[in-house]
């Protein structure tokens, strides 16, 4: 019995793993991460301005995005900066309460950002099969209501799993085979039979993600017999193209989650788990600006304006100063 408790420590700190190799590389990694971060701020950033700031862009599918784009945002500032910032340092570790609060907010915005692709379907859904009605049903209150749904479902979602996570004795060592701290690599170091509630909670959150999963396949399963009823090969095209963005984040999303936690449920090696998981700590956050405004003739137009604006404005302060 007194072997048993000897082998419980208590641990105050984590030691976050990082990224291998010498010095060197794991600075050249470091830079190459900040570049990434910068970009993924500045896209996500611009989407913000550009959709409050312009009238054009004051409609649901917009007001998604805006959210999409500051759900990104945060999501990414959650780990980047804090690994950069071991990284330049050499100092690996993160409190134990910071461990917690780096769980609860990756899954916070990951399940919200989850909810929010799910409303955003729902809103390609009464655009294309219910055109006439859209503004009826899609009204601003609606929008406002759906999108504090999802905010608060991804925070319902964040803090049962570190209520469930951060429940078991960690008899292990301390070290967090990962970049930052995530519910897979903290679980490796519970003691054993303590991982069983946050197991049970994360199927039934499987359980309820496939659930949501299979709404978004059912509307776009009517997004697309109505798209196939359209006459015109122009305006099917037209039609489709609306939502070709949403399916591609979407794709992305599930996609890069999928292969991380296959990747850290299987037994290879920790630096291939490491690498895996920047699919869906980097990729998501980094592309999505991308994937939505560089087709995006609104956006565009939104961009120009605000520009022509701008170089209005210094020029009439050159002339006057």
């Amino acid at each position: 019995m007194s072997e048993k408790l000897a082998n419980v420590t208590v641990i105050t700190e984590f030691l976050l793993l990082g990224f291998p190799g010498n010095q060197v590389l794991q600075r050249l990694c470091a830079s190459v991460f900040f570049l990434v971060y910068l970009a993924a701020l500045m896209g996500n950033l611009l989407i913000v301005t550009l959709t409050s700031l312009d009238q054009q862009l004051q409609t649901p599918m917009y007001f998604f995005l805006k959210n999409l784009s500051l759900i990104d945002i945060c999501y990414i500032s959650t780990t980047v900066p804090k690994c950069i910032m071991n990284t330049l340092t050499n100092s690996h570790s993160i409190s134990f309460v910071g461990c917690a609060s780096q769980v609860f907010l990756v899954i916070f915005f990951a399940g919200t950002e989850y909810a929010l692709l799910l409303v955003m379907s729902y809103d390609r859904y009464a655009a294309i099969c219910h055109p006439l009605h859209y503004e009826a049903i899609m009204n601003r209150g609606a929008c406002v209501q759906m999108v504090t749904v999802a905010w608060l479902s991804g925070c319902v979602y964040g803090s049962i799993h570190v209520a469930g996570t951060f429940s078991v004795r960690f008899c292990g060592p301390n070290t967090v085979q990962q970049f930052f701290c995530d519910i897979p690599s903290l679980l490796t170091l519970a003691c054993a039979g303590d991982q069983i509630l946050e197991y049970l909670f994360i199927i039934a959150s499987c359980c309820f993600a496939f659930v949501c999963f299979s709404l978004l396949v059912i509307s776009y399963i009517y997004i697309f017999s109505t798209v196939l009823k359209i006459p015109s090969a122009q305006g099917r095209f037209k039609t489709l193209s609306t939502c070709l963005p949403h399916l591609t984040v979407v794709t992305l999303f599930l996609s890069s989650g999928f292969i991380a936690y296959l990747g850290s449920a299987s037994k290879s090696p920790s630096s291939l788990n490491l690498y895996i998981s920047i699919l869906y700590s980097l990729l998501p956050p980094s592309l999505n600006p991308v994937i939505y405004s560089l087709r995006n003739r609104d956006m565009k137009l939104a961009l120009a304006k605000i520009c022509h604006e701008i170089c209005h404005q210094t020029y009439k302060y050159l002339i006057y100063h």
